[in-house]
């Protein structure tokens, strides 16, 4: 299979919600100009993303719903359920913890660790916010399958090699800092700040066209 670029596999994240929008509805078919006019682009990128993949629907009938949204959901791995551990109780964690769609999209977090003793022993949707020195223990005991990392940036790097070391090969940085990974470890690096700019690019642009 060719090289699919990240864009694209994030087009049929957005083409999965709103086919399971039209599942909840009962819709049976969709056409690619309906899934492109959800999704920000168009028809013939919708074809182009999915052409990928296999071939999908009739020319002049469309996509049957349920029968796409369900490759899809075995083109992104969501087929199966992941454990996931979150380093780092603080606010931005503490969202993270609580927001059901993780586990509704097959992401139980199943451990949360923690360098202030403050919050070390405090309950969390459940679960015991652990000393993050017990990391390597409890995962030994408890492997996971990705990481949620939302620390300090000072100590990212360092947190980020253990889990490494313990066999992690998936990883969420909110830590503002660039890591360091083996080729065969994937890091999504998600800059907060990074969006609110492009958002403000995007403010300040729409001003100098509307004058």
């Amino acid at each position: 299979m060719r090289r699919v670029a990240e864009s694209t596999v994030r087009r049929l994240s957005v083409y999965l919600r709103h086919l399971e929008e039209f599942e909840h509805q009962g819709l049976g078919t969709v056409s690619s100009g309906a899934l492109a006019s959800l999704g920000g682009t168009t028809s013939a990128q919708v074809r182009k993303d999915l052409s990928f993949f296999g071939s999908f629907g009739k020319r002049g009938l469309g996509y049957p719903v349920p029968e796409l949204a369900e490759q899809l959901r075995e083109i992104l791995g969501l087929k199966r359920r992941y454990r996931v551990a979150l380093v780092g109780a603080g606010k931005i964690g503490s969202a993270l913890a609580q927001y059901r769609g993780f586990r509704q999209r097959g992401f139980d977090i199943v451990a949360i660790f923690d360098a202030d003793a403050s919050k070390v022993g405090h309950q969390w949707n459940g679960l015991t916010v652990l000393d993050v020195a017990a990391l390597e223990e409890e995962l030994v005991r408890h492997p996971i399958d990705m990481a949620v990392l939302v620390t300090p940036a000072e100590v990212a790097q360092a947190v980020t090699n253990r889990l490494i070391q313990l066999g992690v090969k998936a990883i969420l940085n909110f830590a503002p800092v660039q890591l360091a990974v083996p080729d065969d470890v994937v890091v999504k690096t998600v800059n907060l700040a990074l969006e609110l700019e492009t958002l403000s690019y995007a403010l300040a642009h729409r001003s100098a066209e509307a004058s």
